[in-house]
């Protein structure tokens, strides 16, 4: 009996023991599979993170397939952006740098916040604008002396004109000429718009800079170079040097063809006497000053170059149709305002066998808003030359040849000497749209285009320093590129 109760004790021991091992590997089993359940949550929440996706996608707006595209998207476009950034020119090509940060398609992007489109700040200005504040942007004027004398002090104080032009009568020195266009700039300082400082620098016997500028030679002597680069490198160095003085426009290049050897006004001014190379090299300088940074004007519209009277004398006439102009004289101002010419200048010469009009060319509709504008599609700013000249002042009064040029689509008026005149010139215009003989919409025109082009070269009236001129002006660099044009590298 004793026996028997030993072996039940026995027997019961062993069985708890088996009890209690089996329930540790079930424990144990549990616990495993929880763990493997958690590394595998932890591995999804991974992978969603890398997709862009929330883990509770359930109770996201974007989940799924969606989700997915969505992160795929935002990786594609976190690429793309860092290749172009890489690779200009490649994909998203980035634009060409303008002169003073603007560029090509400144005006086609969306502006930063607070700002307005290139649109909407021309409105902002024509808003604010009074007429005579308009008129004034139309003019262009000189003066005499090497500080601003009363003359011009008024003409940019109380008549609001745009622009000035200096000639050698308004230069004697480096030191000189930064300190008259810096005080210009002062002189502008109520006005809404900055000053066009400009010059004709074009070169030979045509200079306006001081002794310590770079000289380069007459273009018919860089024409026979026949390099476009180096044509293109005397504009950059050009419009370098002029924006050390303070100077934002040159009066060139020259676009006339030298074609008839008996032409004095033109001569050596020309680059060639044949179309394509004028062409070719003139455009070249043009995009030269517009890369430095400088306004370049082509001139003299639609050709000057077979002309035998002086028109600072006298009016010239010339008797080509235009199937010859369209033939010769047009072609390099074709090619450039196919490159982006932003201004032209128009010469005052008579085309009996091209207007119905007998008047000149700077004075004609025909020419300027027919031939220049719909027929060559340019729409930039159109400059005539100085109403000053022989060719307008023995044939019309001051007042009457600057209401003329308006109406034909004329948008800055030159008036480069007398300051009577250029007076009579503001107050015919404000006059003729009184009257209504200038429609408002044509000064609208004109100044609407003014604008757009201070804007794009980012013009202001910041004065210059005299201590970088010689950092800039008649460098050894620069010395090296005039040897080129001279032939004597």
């Amino acid at each position: 009996m004793r026996i028997y109760k030993i072996l039940v004790i026995l027997l019961l021991l062993l069985f708890l023991g088996i009890s209690a091992l089996s329930g540790c590997s079930i424990v144990k089993r549990l616990y495993t599979k929880c763990d493997l359940n958690d590394d595998k949550n932890d591995s999804y929440m991974y992978d969603n993170d890398k997709d862009g996706q929330s883990v509770n996608h359930d109770s996201e707006t974007l989940g799924g397939d969606e989700g997915n595209e969505l992160g795929r998207q935002q990786e594609q476009a976190a690429k793309d952006a860092k290749r172009d950034d890489l690779e200009p020119g490649q994909g998203g090509q980035q634009s060409e740098q303008k002169p003073n940060g603007q560029n090509d398609n400144a005006h086609d992007q969306e502006p930063p916040s607070g700002t307005s489109s290139l649109e909407g700040q021309i409105e902002k200005y024509m808003n604010k604008m009074t007429l005579e504040e308009k008129v004034g942007q139309m003019l262009i004027v000189g003066f005499d002396g090497l500080e601003p004398s009363r003359a011009i002090k008024d003409m940019i104080q109380n008549y609001h004109v745009g622009s000035v032009i200096l000639f050698p009568r308004n230069v004697k020195d480096s030191v000189q000429l930064v300190s008259l266009i810096n005080q210009l700039k002062a002189l502008n300082k109520n006005n809404r718009l900055p000053l066009i400082i400009s010059a004709d620098q074009e070169g030979g016997k045509v200079h306006r800079l001081p002794a310590d500028a770079t000289r380069f030679p007459a273009n018919l002597i860089l024409g026979r170079r026949n390099s476009a680069q180096l044509a293109y490198d005397v504009g950059r160095v050009t419009a370098a040097e002029m924006r050390a003085y303070g100077f934002n426009l040159n009066f060139a290049p020259v676009l006339d063809i030298l074609s008839n050897p008996k032409n004095t006004v033109i001569d050596d001014r020309a680059l060639d006497t044949a179309p394509d190379i004028v062409a070719r090299l003139g455009v070249a300088l043009m995009k030269g000053l517009r890369d430095g940074g400088v306004i370049p004007v082509i001139k003299h519209f639609p050709g000057h170059g077979d002309t035998v009277m002086d028109s600072h004398v006298d009016l010239p006439i010339l008797n080509h149709d235009m199937q010859r102009l369209r033939s010769f004289e047009l072609i390099p101002f074709k090619r450039a305002i196919e490159e982006g010419a932003d201004m032209v200048m128009v010469a005052h010469i008579l085309f009996p066998n091209i207007t119905q009009e007998k008047v000149p060319a700077s004075l004609s509709r025909e020419v300027i808003t027919g031939v220049l504008r719909q027929e060559l599609g340019f729409d930039g700013v159109v400059i005539s030359d100085d109403m000053e000249m022989g060719a307008i002042q023995k044939h019309y009064g001051i007042e009457d040849a600057a209401v003329r040029a308006v109406l034909a689509g004329t948008d800055i008026v030159s008036i480069c000497h007398t300051y009577e005149k250029q007076k009579q010139a503001f107050e015919a215009l404000i006059k003729a749209v009184d009257d209504g003989t200038i429609p408002m919409e044509r000064i609208d025109e004109s100044v609407k285009r003014i604008i757009t082009l201070k804007l794009k070269y980012g013009l202001n009236d910041q004065p210059m320093d005299t201590s970088s001129i010689s950092k800039i002006v008649g460098t050894k660099e620069h010395r090296v590129v005039a040897d080129k044009a001279w032939g004597r590298e």
